[in-house]
């Protein structure tokens, strides 16, 4: 007990009764693997769960007890129709502030579990599939789910992928398991009760097996470090944490390692001209992660009276560009010279032109290249 709540202690069970279930895993496994191979007509997770159920039945006739799934949920399973209800919840702030955490990260997972299992299923069947509709169909249902009682769901990576290796193709199939489910629920619960725990886990196992990428095994040398280190903190933080934290993470540290390996990319070409100005042509993004590098590419001191900045093969990307180009228009003003910009492109020449209040930059207008693709 631990502050007057009583806590349930992690007991590991005998290792006889862990032998066993490796054994059952190990057997729910190899059926799935081996089945196929006699014939295609049943499921062969469906043979797998109906053998290993009815070994787990003599067994428990016999004075054995395997862990079931009644054992696993604390209760026997029933099932009944769902009826409409609307939920008695008082909507203010308050209500709001304690369930939108949970709103974002159900559906962060949501919505990675739904684009992961359909690009699975899309490599599995060579078929290209619409996310946007997979995701707002999701989401509809979730709300639709709510008003009868449901918890909320996502897409089913594990029963999508016995759905094809059994033979589902079209969306029928899809209903067919989605009423099967609800038959057994509401008229087999019974059956359900029984099932040993250990076969589902094989059955997940098998699964996992399917989809992993046994591919990235061989990435090493082959990719940049950046993305097996992203991999293997993904990887870590979803067995650790949950899998939206791990998504979550795994965005900010790739967009991080993007930020600084496109910061490396920008440099000068410097041309001379005729008349004793000097050209400084940049290529690059700048942006937060560059804008120290292009600070660099200058010697103020050394140059003439004027010089411009040709910005044809460059790109300001954010505000901090523009602080950092307008520092160094600044340098330039107190050394008593003048810079100007050229070329610069329509979106860049925006960003400009919002922030002029509170910078001195030159820019030469008729040299503006327009978009390509403006509105009008």
């Amino acid at each position: 007990m631990v502050n007057g709540v009583e806590t349930l202690a992690k007991v590991w069970l005998p290792s006889t009764d862990i032998v066993i279930m490796l054994i059952f895993v190990a057997a729910t496994m190899a059926i799935i693997h081996y089945f196929p191979k006699i014939t295609k007509a049943v499921p062969s997770s469906l043979v797998a769960i109906i053998v290993m159920t009815i070994i787990a039945v003599i067994l428990d006739r016999s004075g054995y007890h395997l862990v079931n799934v009644q054992d696993f949920a604390g209760m026997e399973l029933k099932g009944g129709l769902p009826k409409f209800y609307i939920p008695q919840v008082i909507i203010n702030m308050e209500m709001l502030r304690v369930i939108f955490p949970y709103a974002i990260i159900a559906a962060l997972v949501g919505l990675t579990e739904a684009v992961l299992t359909l690009r699975v299923i899309d490599e599995m069947t060579d078929t290209r599939g619409d996310s946007n509709k997979e995701c707002i169909a999701q989401g509809v249902a979730n709300t639709v789910n709510g008003f009868f009682g449901g918890m909320g769901g996502d897409a089913m990576i594990g029963q999508s992928i016995i759905n094809i290796k059994s033979g589902g193709r079209t969306r029928l199939s899809g209903l067919v398991a989605a009423f099967s489910l609800l038959m057994f629920i509401m008229f087999g619960s019974s059956i359900i009760n029984v099932i040993p725990l250990a076969a589902l886990v094989g059955v997940m196992f098998m699964v996992v097996v399917g989809t992993f990428e046994w591919q990235s095994l061989r990435y090493r040398g082959k990719v940049p470090v950046q993305d097996i280190l992203v991999i293997l903190l993904v990887s870590v933080i979803t067995i650790f944490a949950d899998l939206a934290t791990a998504v979550i993470v795994g965005v900010i540290i790739s967009a991080l390692m993007f930020a600084w390996e496109k910061g490396k990319i920008i440099y000068v070409n410097v041309e001379h001209n005729e008349d004793g100005t000097k050209t400084y042509k940049i290529n690059g993004s700048i942006f937060f992660g560059s804008v120290l590098t292009y600070r660099e590419l200058f010697d103020i001191k050394n140059d003439p009276d004027h010089v411009y900045v040709d910005f044809k093969y460059a790109k300001v990307m954010d505000h901090s560009a523009i602080e950092g180009i307008n520092a160094i228009a600044q340098k330039y003003l107190d050394e008593g010279k003048k810079m100007t910009l050229i070329r610069l492109n329509e979106p860049s020449y925006k960003l400009f032109k919002n922030a002029k209040e509170i910078t001195v930059v030159d820019i030469d207008e008729t040299t503006v290249i327009p978009s390509k693709y403006r509105a009008d």
